[in-house]
């Protein structure tokens, strides 16, 4: 495994993380029938671990927490908690009702707290937005994360997909205060979307932030011929609103990286993963739910891409409007009830 510190800070990762979406209870989310529950996740956290992998992400909305849960467990089965670095986000309405979601110092307390004790954990090491709230000035949102890890719940703070303005915003307000600043952006940035190198990347770049982005392999699809399917890929809403089906580009770039993989012997996935790190990502989160699945990710590492297979790979692209930024938060409805005695 190769290792590297997360933007400026001193906090050592790994080059792949494993994104724990995957792992949760089938009845408690709403990811449908490809999430993997306790026993069957417990496998791929023991490989990524012998794999060297010590970056681990999740998040309170995935899987309505299970992912928290189950990650937390068998993370303390197998590592020590000192070595390992727990990343988990918030945004993400828990129920609908009022405060029960976004970005307000309200909703930040509540989370944090929920997270930790679903993880078991006294502390995140990389407590993250994970989208942009329009209801809450960003002033309350940077002193309440401030707050969190003054606390030592949270030792950083990162951010997830955005506008570059947004981002640059939010870094502002905290330095002008004399606020935590957010480590790391988790974007969205694969072969097939690649708006995020008109500024969110360069903003980065120029302030130091690390790129964990999310999708390297645009939910699978750079990791099989065009026309192969699994069951995440017939199921997945998110992935078919975020990737159209017949866009001519986009099957020109996999049909080229098909090509680069039958020609070097290597994954389509390795490939699509080893593009990443031309351009200056930390760490991509990958999703595994076959055991090739980290040994492909793994592989990447060692691949060196020349600058005339990154111009084959890159060529057929076409700019898209961007896309997963926004995370709406539910219509409210009324104010819970609890049942007495619940």
């Amino acid at each position: 495994m190769k290792f590297t510190r997360l933007g400026n800070s001193g906090l050592t990762i790994s080059q792949l993380c494993l994104g724990c979406m995957t792992y949760g209870d089938k009845s408690a989310g709403w990811h449908g029938d490809w999430l993997l529950d306790e026993d069957e996740s417990r496998p791929f956290f023991r490989q990524a671990l012998e794999a060297g992998i010590n970056f681990f992400d999740t998040a309170n909305g995935y899987a309505g927490g299970t992912s928290e849960e189950i990650t937390g467990k068998l993370l303390k089965e197998m590592a020590y908690r000192d070595e390992i670095v727990v990343a988990t986000k918030a945004f993400i309405p828990w129920r609908r009702a009022p405060n029960t979601g976004g970005l307000s110092r309200k909703s930040l307390m509540q989370a944090i707290d929920d997270s930790l004790m679903r993880l078991g954990m006294d502390y995140v090491d990389l407590f993250q937005i994970h989208r942009w709230d329009d209801e809450t000035p960003i002033e309350e949102t940077m002193e309440a994360l401030h707050d969190i890890v003054k606390s030592g719940k949270a030792r950083y703070i990162g951010a997830s997909s955005m506008y570059a303005w947004q981002f640059a915003k939010a870094q502002e307000t905290a330095r002008a205060n004399g606020w935590t600043r957010f480590i790391s952006m988790q974007n969205q940035l694969n072969l097939l979307y690649r708006e995020e190198e008109r500024e969110m990347i360069p903003l980065c770049a120029d302030q130091g932030v690390g790129l964990i982005p999310w999708s390297p392999l645009a939910r699978g699809r750079l990791a099989r011929p065009l026309g192969e399917t699994t069951v995440r890929s017939e199921t997945d809403g998110v992935g078919k609103r975020l990737y159209k089906e017949g866009d001519e580009a986009d099957a020109a770039i996999i049909n080229a990286l098909g090509q680069l993989a039958e020609a070097r012997g290597d994954k389509m996935a390795s490939l699509g993963l080893a593009w990443h790190y031309t351009k200056g990502v930390a760490a991509p989160i990958i999703g595994a739910s076959k055991p090739h699945h980290i040994d492909d990710a793994v592989a990447a590492l060692d691949i060196e891409l020349s600058d005339e297979e990154i111009t084959k790979l890159e060529a057929p692209y076409r700019p898209k409007m961007p896309s997963g930024l926004a995370m709406p938060l539910a219509p409210l409805d009324q104010v819970s009830v609890k049942e007495k005695g619940g």
